[in-house]
């Protein structure tokens, strides 16, 4: 007898779906799992049969085959474990049928518990591309999978209670998609940082048209206390943002009961000895890595030249493209990777160079082995240099009260609201992101705009992108001024952004 179940499975961060047959004939006992299942779904052979005698129901004493189609596709995880049990009963007796619009995904205890797996999210978006109606899912991942509409989840805490729902006996409630203020958390507010005036006013542009910036400071001087506040300012997260943030974060197995859905953006600091592969994403079934996580939010690395200089080669196409591309024996998956890149770093070895009090003691050759740790290409891809200097006494003593974040975030989103307008939903998401033919209709310069232009252009020996970049900056400038066109004071600041050089040798 041959029955089959309909599942779920995942390439990258995207569902497709499984087949889950199962043949059942007479001959020796024996249960084989074949479509190329890794040592995870093999397994799944004892955390069946044991969750199948627990239950009180008996496991057929024959020959057992069970197809994952379509079986050129490796398999992976413990996802198939609620389908493989259930095309089993069906093949036995012990049940009559499953809905034909209906899909199942769980790990399986040995008591017949149903355990939570990665990817509900992204799994439930694609069951409802596929027509699936009704996706049962481990309890755990319920809220989540719920965030998919135009689907039923049921959630399932035991196999005793999907057995029963099954049968009529006791129906399950479908679960309720979350709401998201129930999942905000409390940020580090600007208020708390003293004077810095300047620093602060970078990081409101960079937030409101998603630029890249790069602090440049002495030890102690705030660039990471500043970093870290820049959550609290960044615009709020549109529906589809959440759904691919908690499609990537889902899929790395970040997503909890309590927090199932990604609704603040994310905030990625990876530790300056982090690897390439942590940085880009692999492994043998590839895994989305930290310019990933940090997809619609934040990657702030701070002591940027401590990183080793292949790892921080790694970033530039992302930069560029928005995705990343990584390529495994086991086939190719594409990760979205347009984040904000947020940096810090000391201006020399010791921390010290340029301070007025004459504490450094750096060479020339070792401030320029320090600073090359960094590309030229990298920073070119830096839409904001701005120095954050030391603070005197009288500016550390001194308690004046500073702008909160919530009232910068008011206009970092009246900044948004203006470039959703401006770009529509197939456009740009952000300046920062402005192709070249939005940039000749939107950022369009007047005779005086071109002159000041054309003088950075020649005393910074700018390039090519670093000229679209200023140009970006200056609209996003604008857009904060509420100003249809932009205006010589918006050009000025922007390039004063691109002004700053980590070292002169003059």
């Amino acid at each position: 007898m041959v029955s089959r179940v309909r599942s779920l499975g995942l390439q990258g961060i995207g569902g497709y779906e499984v087949s889950c047959e199962c043949f059942l004939s007479n001959g020796l006992p024996a249960f084989d799992i074949v479509g190329l299942p890794d040592a995870a779904v093999k397994e799944a052979r004892e955390r069946v049969r044991a969750a199948i005698k627990t239950a009180g129901l008996g496991f057929p004493v024959s020959r057992l085959t069970v197809n994952l189609a379509p079986a050129d596709t490796k398999k992976a995880g413990t996802v198939y474990d609620l389908p493989i049990m259930l095309g089993i009963l069906l093949c036995s007796g012990e049940l009559k049928s499953l809905p034909e619009d209906a899909a199942f995904i769980g790990e399986l205890s040995l008591t017949g518990e149903v355990r939570g797996v990665r990817g509900a999210l992204p799994m439930a978006l694609h069951a409802a591309k596929c027509g699936i109606k009704e996706l049962f899912v481990p309890a755990e991942n319920a809220s989540e999978a719920a965030f998919a509409q135009e689907i039923k989840v049921y959630p399932l805490r035991s196999v005793g209670e999907l057995l029963s729902h099954l049968k009529g006996e006791a129906l399950i409630a479908p679960a309720e998609s979350p709401k998201i203020s129930d999942y905000a958390l409390p940020v580090p507010d600007f208020a708390d940082v003293k004077s810095q005036e300047n620093v602060k006013r970078a990081l409101e542009v960079a937030a409101a048209g998603g630029h890249n910036i790069l602090l440049v400071g002495p030890p102690g001087s705030g660039k990471s206390m500043l970093a870290k506040r820049l959550p609290g300012i960044l615009p709020d997260m549109s529906r589809q943002e959440m759904t691919e943030a908690t499609e990537v974060h889902s899929v790395a197995g970040n997503t909890t009961p309590d927090r199932p859905i990604v609704s603040l953006r994310p905030f990625r600091s990876p530790h300056h000895t982090v690897s390439n592969v942590a940085m880009s994403g692999g492994g043998s079934n590839p895994r989305p890595g930290e310019i990933s996580l940090a997809h619609t939010g934040v990657l702030f690395l701070d002591e940027l030249p401590e990183f080793s200089r292949d790892t921080l080669e790694v970033l530039r196409q992302p930069l560029e493209d928005g995705k990343i591309t990584v390529s495994r024996a086991a086939g190719s998956c594409s990760f979205p990777s347009r984040f904000m890149l947020v940096c810090a770093m000391n201006p020399c070895k010791c921390g010290w160079y340029g301070h007025s009090g004459g504490r450094c003691r750096c060479t020339e050759s070792s401030l320029r082995q320090y600073q090359s740790r960094i590309s030229g290409p990298l920073m070119d891809r830096v839409d904001i240099i701005v120095e954050v200097p030391a603070l005197d006494f009288d500016s550390l003593r001194s308690r004046p009260k500073g702008e909160t974040s919530a009232e910068i975030k008011a206009r970092v989103n009246a900044a948004r609201a203006i470039q959703s307008r401006r770009f529509g939903d197939k456009g740009a998401s952000c300046n920062a992101y402005m192709q070249p033919k939005d940039m000749r209709e939107h950022c369009a310069l007047s005779s005086e705009c071109e002159e000041l232009m054309r003088g950075a252009f020649e005393a910074l020996g700018l390039t090519a992108r670093s000229y679209d970049r200023i140009l970006r900056v200056a609209r996003t400038i604008a857009d904060l001024d509420s100003s249809e066109d932009i205006l010589p004071q918006h050009i000025a600041e922007a390039v004063q952004y691109r002004s700053y050089t980590l070292y002169d040798s003059n």
